[in-house]
């Protein structure tokens, strides 16, 4: 490392110096080993001496005036990027200095609307301003993402606003450590430290997240321990909160509903009792005065033995405006899951949230948001838009993706969500006509909500490159941005991510940027081809077609495949459940008939004949082993793109990933060989010639994934 002969330093150049060390941005000129733990905020040194020289020359100083929290975290941010990408330390002074070109930091009425920001050039100086000082710490982010891809500098120039109001993480992490649906370690939040010990960490999860416009946290589980509203845990929320807000994010809790129960030791947790009412508007008030900014509650009630006000005879719209009212007189919000779905054997669980939720219009109070995944189950790998979109004209519904993998391999495949992300935000609903997309449903502009909300379940943890898969914060990136801004492509954020986060190589961008790209694909041939929807069971990972014993029908595989002698798939036309009723006509019509019906979504409303002829030219039969092969063979091409890249991405990096690959392969094979066997159960069918047979017969499959069940 570099030796520095003057021993003493200003406490603004020491404090430079050891975060450059921490995050190895000095050096001997050669690159350390990244472990992942930068993300996308590596700011490594630009070797394009032409770049260099170019960026050096015109930002040679941040200037900033006042002392806001936030304002001054842009300037620290920039000082980091820039010193570290130009190797020099670039100043932050007062006022521009005279004859240099610099950034100047600006708020001021008028830059730009909301949280936005604008980027300008005025006589030579680069000047980032906005209206709100969080604004200006987005802008001040933007700039250095496109520095980081060598971009000229000119090209900064531009105003961006975000589209969604609440751009949100949901983290599922319990009070001892534990996170469910969490594949990357265990809780970033050291409750058993804080409040006194605030880890370093906190401070880099918040500017990560700032860095691509999310500003609010859900810190715990939707499935809700009570504890969190105690005296106990509220002072440890408090100084995560203290943390986050210096960056412009928001904190929430998610809450038990029986708390009052539970906690308060009253006789009910009834939302219509006034003495539930009373308590839940004194401990709102605890939590503002530890907390301020305290943004509001997060609640999964009556959902898979969570409790809630139908346990009382109430509505969920009873229970949410019972927590909204107390929250309005400190501007908070509820945010009210609409994940609902009853153990009825006749029924249909993909109509349940409709049923439940649709009827309620209307009737919440203002500051209630619905919150709805993205489709009518549960966060599989390919779904239809849930049909709530488009049916609460009168409530604000915000949009809940999964960026943990509970159903796309947890941490070992490589499964880039972006477009499964797009292919939602994109779906057009035709509630008011054609464009009526999800995307403008959950950004206000379709049905004018005064609220809206975009939330994403983390997929972080304790691991040092925090997602586990390195891969995998590509998901993390991608939502933050999407949130920010939905009409950006996958194509774009991949390449963007890849610059920032991997490599400027031009060739290694395409090849990593063209995995990404099609892995969403590759996972669903493999996993869940032509609408298969993704059996239920116990780990969430290993495939089980044959699963039928459970607590509840819906929690068996063979609810959802309906795998006979006849065929397979999930009739929910009006000869089924008649679930497509839930949808306007436009958007319904090539789903209703099993004719044309795109294959992606064909077993998602359609039990089919093994024989039928399909589009492709194959029947479902012979399509169906064309996925499953072509999809685990297609992993081979993954790992052969990767290793064609291993010169141009750090060492440690590439072998982590190649290995996960390895084990990606091995374990498309098993979902490949589970189904198939499986399947041809029913089928009496062969396996195509051109295909090798597995290596095992389905008593085998059966008895290894029971092995992996039993760890």
């Amino acid at each position: 490392m570099m030796l520095f002969t003057k021993t003493l330093l200003s406490d603004s150049v020491k404090n430079l110096v050891l975060l450059l060390l921490f995050f190895g941005f000095i050096s001997n000129g050669d690159a350390l080993a990244d472990d992942g733990y930068r993300l996308w905020l590596k700011y490594d040194r630009i070797q394009n001496a032409t770049v260099r020289t170019s960026y050096s020359k015109s930002l040679s100083f941040i200037a900033i005036s006042g002392n806001d929290d936030i304002l001054n975290n842009a300037a620290k941010e920039l000082q980091t990027g820039l010193s570290a990408m130009l190797g020099k330390q670039i100043p932050i002074v007062k006022n521009p200095v005279a004859n240099q070109k610099g950034i100047i930091l600006s708020v001021s009425a008028g830059a730009a609307t909301g949280d936005g920001y604008a980027i300008e050039m005025k006589d030579g100086n680069t000047v980032v301003s906005a209206t709100k000082e969080v604004g200006v710490l987005y802008g001040s982010f933007a700039l250095l993402r496109h520095l980081q891809q060598h971009l000229p500098l000119e090209k900064a120039v531009g105003q961006s606003s975000p589209k969604i109001q609440l751009r949100m993480l949901n983290h599922w992490d319990n009070p001892e450590g534990t996170i469910e649906r969490g594949y990357a370690g265990s809780s970033l939040w050291k409750w058993y430290e804080l409040p006194e010990t605030v880890d370093p960490r906190y401070t880099d999860y918040a500017r990560a997240n700032a860095s691509i416009g999310i500003n609010g946290t859900v810190v715990n589980n939707v499935n809700a321990s009570a504890r969190f509203l105690t005296a106990e845990y509220l002072p440890k929320v408090a100084a995560l909160a203290g943390v986050f807000r210096k960056y412009g994010i928001k904190t929430y809790l998610s809450i038990h509903f029986a708390a009052p129960k539970t906690l308060g030791g009253l006789k009910t947790s009834d939302p219509l009792d006034p003495e539930v009412r009373k308590w839940w508007a004194e401990k709102t008030k605890e939590i503002y005065r530890a907390i301020p900014d305290f943004g509001g509650f997060l609640v999964k009630a009556n959902s898979e033995g969570e409790p809630g006000p139908q346990d009382y005879g109430r509505t969920h719209a009873d229970g949410a405006n019972m927590l909204a009212e107390a929250l309005a007189p400190f501007n908070g919000v509820v945010i009210w899951r609409a994940f609902v779905y009853k153990a009825d054997p006749n029924a249909d669980r993909f109509k349940a949230a409709y049923e439940e939720f649709a009827p309620l219009d209307g009737k919440f109070a203002k500051n209630v948001i619905v919150q709805v995944k993205n489709g009518p189950i549960d966060f599989q790998p390919r779904e239809p838009f849930s049909p709530l979109f488009g049916n609460m004209p009168r409530t604000p519904l915000g949009m809940e993706f999964q960026l943990t993998q509970e159903y796309m391999g947890f941490a070992t495949h490589w499964v880039y969500e972006a477009p499964l992300f797009k292919e939602c935000l994109d779906a057009d609903t035709y509630v008011n006509g054609k464009g009526s997309t999800v995307a403008r449903i959950v950004d206000g502009s379709l049905h004018n909500y005064p609220l809206t909300c975009i939330a994403g379940v983390a997929n972080t943890g304790s691991d040092r490159n925090w997602t586990g898969h390195p891969m995998a914060q590509a998901n993390w990136y991608a939502f933050g941005r999407l949130a920010w801004d939905h009409t950006l492509s996958p194509e774009t954020i991949a390449r963007e991510w890849t610059q920032l986060a991997l490599t400027t190589e031009t060739k290694a961008v395409t090849a990593i940027s063209d995995i990404m790209l099609r892995s969403r694909e590759i996972y669903v041939d493999y996993n869940t081809p032509l609408g298969l929807s993704r059996p239920w069971t116990g780990s969430h990972y290993a495939p089980e077609p044959w699963q039928n014993r459970s607590s509840r029908p819906d929690w068996t595989a063979i609810y959802y495949h309906r795998a006979d002698s006849l065929g397979l798939g999930f009739d929910r036309t009006t000869s089924g459940s008649n679930a497509l009723q839930q949808y306007r006509p436009k958007a319904s019509s090539a789903w209703l008939n099993a004719e044309t019906c795109p294959l992606p979504y064909l077993l998602w409303f359609h039990h089919v004949q093994w024989s039928k002829q399909l589009s492709s030219g194959r029947n479902l039969w012979d399509e169906l082993c064309h996925r499953f092969y072509t999809g685990a063979d297609s992993v081979r091409w993954m790992q052969k793109q990767w290793a064609g890249v291993s010169t141009s991405v750090d060492p440690a990096i590439h072998a982590d990933v190649s290995g996960r690959l390895a084990k990606q392969y091995k374990e498309a094979l098993w979902w490949r060989d589970a189904w198939v066997l499986y399947l041809q159960t029913f089928s009496g069918k062969p396996i195509p010639a051109i295909y090798p047979k597995p290596d095992g017969t389905l008593q085998q499959v059966k008895e290894s994934v029971n092995s992996y069940l039993m760890r």
